[in-house]
């Protein structure tokens, strides 16, 4: 997996985190779903760079 579709990835799982945090506290709850979607969007993304990775070799 390269080191910028890697940090990529972890930035969106860290916005989706904040968007997540922000929205718990104003008490907005479309804003805390999109953020624990773009969590996870990251995340898989990430498992996806992984997968390939491993294949590859």
């Amino acid at each position: 997996m390269g080191i910028g579709k890697k940090t990529r990835n972890i930035g969106q799982i860290i916005e989706g985190k904040a968007k997540e945090t922000v929205g718990k506290a104003v008490g907005n709850k479309g804003l805390e779903r999109k953020g624990r979607t773009e969590q996870i969007r990251g995340r898989v993304k990430q498992a996806a760079e992984k997968g390939m990775h491993t294949f590859k070799r």
